[in-house]
């Protein structure tokens, strides 16, 4: 049906390479950029000979007139952006540029403040319309999947949804003593920062991992998880009428906590640049080039993931709770894609979202969050490519 531009290289990425590779009468071609051309040959080397076209660039996703010189020599319908989530809105302006389909898994955050707000990349919304084109925003798992759930659970289970709890459980073991499962720096600053949920029309902020909840998670059994702030909770507060709360929680082992609150206390996941040997550096950044490449971990890791949402409503005037979730197997996602579950679950909610513009399933112009569209074909891709879902309507309840 059409060309994928795919900016970034990573674990996420090469998963969603692989599915798009998978999913060729959609991606007919793709052309995969990222700062190091290397590792996008390799993927390249791995896939070539299917019926999907790949082809290779280098590109600097700081710079918008890079962006926009090979947009303009690729000629995608769409751009999917699996970089950081700091060069959002750099790639944004360069699809505006050159009218192009834009989908992300990540919100915007400034490279020097550990905020996460939709409010930079929701200002671009008549821009979009004015230029007839789509973004797409969180089309990943959380947020992404979990925010198609929440729409097909309002468009099929309840009048008002009420109450909603997102649970992220990771219970796989790389056998590492500290390691993140995506980017360390964007994890660390995440994890590190204050927590924060919806209620009764208003933010409640706690300290971080101030709030912990024990859950008897299905094929995996009791987890730790604490409330952390989460981005798809501000465009589920807009986007789902009657919610009265909205939280997250996702689960940490003792040992990851026991490192992560050693390496804050010696100042090494600071965001605040210190002077070393005359040179400027950053702790975080530098923290995260001596730790494992999250990419490395799949062959390593076993165990399952688990991630879904628990809601509350009503339902033809009567109380109704009703959890929907998915279940993977590190090792699964590896054998097919050489990936972990932790990027196979956000790499293949990114193919689909890509996949709904190019086919144009959804087509609206302007600045989009995911649970604004027909959760429906989404629904089905996810059990046709990898992700299928399972449902509950008696789930334990977060007290």
């Amino acid at each position: 049906m059409g060309k994928a531009l795919i900016i970034g290289c990573g674990g996420v990425a090469q998963v969603a390479i692989h599915k798009c590779c998978q999913n060729s009468a959609v991606f007919e071609e793709i052309c995969i950029a990222s700062r190091t051309k290397s590792k996008c040959d390799a993927v390249k080397a791995k896939l070539d000979g299917g019926k999907t076209k790949i082809t290779t660039a280098q590109v600097d996703a700081d710079k918008v007139d890079e962006l926009v010189a090979l947009i303009q020599r690729e000629k995608p319908d769409v751009v999917l952006n699996l970089a950081l989530p700091y060069q959002d809105l750099t790639i944004m302006d360069a699809c505006l540029a050159t009218r192009t389909n834009y989908v992300d898994t990540a919100n915007y955050e400034p490279e020097d403040t550990a905020k996460f707000e939709y409010k930079w990349q929701w200002a671009y919304r008549e821009r979009f319309e004015q230029a007839g084109i789509t973004a797409l925003l969180g089309s990943g798992f959380d947020p992404g999947v979990t925010s198609v759930f929440s729409a097909y659970a309002l468009k099929h289970q309840f009048d008002e949804i009420h109450y909603i709890d997102i649970l992220d459980c990771n219970a796989g073991d790389h056998g590492y003593p500290f390691a993140t499962n995506f980017n360390p720096e964007i994890n660390i600053r995440e994890v590190s920062a204050n927590g924060s949920y919806w209620e009764d029309g208003h933010w409640v902020e706690t300290k971080p991992m101030e709030i912990k909840r024990v859950y008897d998670f299905p094929e995996i059994g009791e987890k730790d998880m604490y409330l952390l702030h989460h981005e798809e909770i501000e465009s589920l507060a807009l986007n789902m009428p009657g919610i009265k709360r909205i939280r997250f929680f996702m689960t940490f082992g003792q040992s990851y906590l026991t490192h992560l609150r050693c390496l804050e206390n010696v100042g090494m996941t600071s965001i605040e640049p210190i002077e070393y040997q005359g040179m400027q550096i950053v702790p975080l950044q530098f923290l995260k080039a001596v730790l494992p490449d999250p990419a490395s971990l799949g062959p390593r890791t076993k165990g399952k993931t688990n991630i879904g949402c628990i809601f509350r409503g009503v339902n033809d005037g009567k109380e109704k709770t009703y959890y929907l979730y998915n279940i993977c197997d590190h090792q699964a996602c590896y054998k097919e894609t050489g990936m972990q579950a932790v990027a196979y679950t956000t790499g293949v909610p990114a193919m689909i979202g890509a996949s709904m513009l190019l086919s144009g399933t959804w087509n609206t112009p302007g600045v989009h969050n995911i649970e604004e569209f027909d959760p429906d074909p989404f629904m089905a891709a996810l059990n046709k490519w990898g992700l299928p879902w399972k449902e509950s309507f008696h789930p334990d309840l977060v007290d």
